[in-house]
């Protein structure tokens, strides 16, 4: 694949953030380091940057897909009122793959997992009222 300046910038910006931004978050915050990139140039690169495992789509909510450059096995919580994602800390849940597998007769090549309710913001904010 050809190098491109502009896919470099969207990496690096995933890979410098937690905050799991849309295409158009990216967009807003590479626009300056790129002047002369559209958003259908960004929606493309998220694309193949996502089909070459570069990075992660995260789809299973209401709203917007968010990009996350973090790679590395790890779960999302999302916020139910505010529509935060956020990395949750915790141990790995891989052992699901043999419980989904032992009544299973194809094979279980890994799983996806979002917890949802809360964030902190939010529950906290809602304590206060």
């Amino acid at each position: 694949m050809k190098y491109s300046k502009q896919r470099e910038s969207i990496l690096k910006y995933l890979r410098s953030t937690k905050c799991h931004p849309t295409a158009e978050t990216v967009y807003q915050n590479i626009l300056s380091e790129n002047p002369n990139i559209s958003l259908g140039t960004v929606y493309r690169n998220l694309t193949l940057l996502t089909e070459l495992g570069e990075i992660s789509k995260i789809t299973d909510f209401e709203g917007p897909d968010r990009f996350d450059g973090n790679n590395a096995p790890h779960y999302h919580f999302v916020c139910r009122e505010c529509g935060a994602v956020l990395d949750l800390e915790m141990d790995s849940l891989s052992h699901i793959n043999l419980l989904a597998a032992h009544n299973f007769n194809g094979t279980i090549e890994g799983h996806t997992a979002h917890f949802y309710g809360k964030c902190p913001h939010c529950a906290s904010h809602n304590l206060e009222s």
